[in-house]
């Protein structure tokens, strides 16, 4: 028999491809290839800061010789390059964890590192604890393992025995907690310091791993630098190997998005079985990209942070000074001390999603949908933007346009 058209694959897919969902902001990226739109949507760090003559060089030393370049092209181990593995131990330990080699893996991105902890943690009908707002892509991480989630409010009057209680109806366990906890994305708002211990707290009592989503630690612009949660737990607990918190940094906010470099940084027993989840996925994350990676951080990593800071932090203030100048009365926004996002609230009764089409075929600016980041629902009336990508002027016309709209 002759077959026209299209086979029908769906009834093909396992179960658990029903947490795989596309994600609105990848989609909204696609409007990066317009140059008439103004795209507050993506996370995007800004091209024209990446250290392009230092990683030139550091490719062209990586392929110099037989002896380097057989090493950088060819097969490596799983856990990632040595040398870089070694500076993130100094780099770690300059923030107060003292670890080891063995604590850390490399990960091609730390959304990988996040895709690999759902895989190790998550069973079927668990329960995975978050802020809501929380990061979309570690809901795409997460959601093929099928978890449920419940919400890691501040100020929460959720207890250890309630949550635990909750993620047992629905048949499983609290599986971990993760958060932002410095400059979140989508809200740019840091979590205190005792707001960490209390999550601490809470993370020891229902003895639970807590995820630490470290993605934009380094980008501060103002205020006091805050310990992170794995330092406070080593502080604590004596030592990283007694720790419950898994740390995920990444170069690509700092350095360079597209060489997919992250790592994570843990005790040394989860650490081990990540990297066979890992072996199993990619075998290693390009071992070229991670020589390169630890070429440029080695020789200007501090100059290149405090150069991506400084022009960073003009464009949240042109983004804040827009935001008061166009922003129709009633709406509020946050005002971050570091990070790549404002979250914008407008008046309860306006949904941010319905208002996305007119914004991008009349006002020409795209931004991010509010409940993109809400796990449980909620979040109609806020969105998120952007303001490493765009240049000042074009934050400034943006911004007046989506005024205009939401008025």
């Amino acid at each position: 028999m002759t077959q026209t058209g299209e086979h029908d694959w769906a009834h093909h897919y396992a179960a658990r491809t029903r947490g795989m969902q596309a994600s609105e902001i990848r989609e909204l990226l696609k409007l990066l290839e317009d140059p008439g739109i103004i795209s507050f949507a993506g996370g995007i760090p800004d091209p024209t800061l990446f250290p392009v003559a230092e990683i030139s060089a550091a490719y062209t030393a990586a392929l110099e010789s037989p002896e380097k370049s057989g090493h950088a092209l060819q097969y490596s181990v799983s856990e990632g390059y040595g040398p870089l593995r070694d500076w993130i131990v100094g780099y770690m330990g300059r923030r107060g964890v003292a670890c080891t080699r063995d604590n850390v893996m490399i990960v091609t991105g730390s959304q990988q590192g996040l895709d690999l902890i759902g895989k190790l943690f998550v069973g079927t009908g668990d329960t995975v604890l978050v802020e809501r707002p929380t990061y979309m892509g570690a809901l795409q991480a997460f959601g093929p393992c099928e978890p449920n989630y419940d919400d890691l409010l501040p100020g929460s009057n959720a207890t250890a025995a309630s949550l635990a209680e909750r993620a047992k109806a629905r048949g499983g366990r609290v599986a971990f907690a993760y958060c932002v906890p410095d400059f979140a994305n989508p809200t740019g708002v840091s979590m205190g310091e005792a707001a960490r211990k209390k999550l601490l707290d809470l993370c020891t009592e229902m003895d639970v791993p807590l995820i630490e989503d470290a993605a934009y630690e380094a980008l501060r612009y103002g205020g006091a630098a805050i310990p992170s949660c794995l330092e406070l737990d080593v502080r604590r607990t004596g030592s990283i190997d007694a720790s419950r918190v898994l740390y995920c940094g990444t170069f690509s906010k700092s350095i360079s998005p597209g060489l997919r470099v992250g790592w994570v940084c843990g005790a040394k027993d989860p650490i081990r079985k990540l990297v066979l989840a890992k072996q199993a996925g990619d075998l290693h994350s390009a071992t070229i990209n991670q020589m390169v990676i630890h070429e440029v951080a080695t020789r200007c990593y501090d100059a290149q942070v405090a150069k991506v800071c400084a022009a960073y932090r003009t464009k949240r203030d042109a983004m804040l000074a827009a935001l008061d100048r166009h922003m129709p009365k009633g709406a509020q926004w946050t005002k971050p001390d570091g990070g790549m996002f404002v979250w914008v609230t407008l008046a309860p009764e306006r949904d941010a999603g319905a208002m996305l089409p007119d914004a991008i075929r009349r006002e020409r600016v795209a931004y991010v949908p509010g409940r993109a980041f809400h796990a449980t629902g909620g979040g109609e009336n806020t969105l998120r933007l952007n303001f490493s990508m765009p240049t000042v002027e074009r934050i400034e016309a943006g911004i007046a346009r989506l005024g205009k709209l939401f008025a």
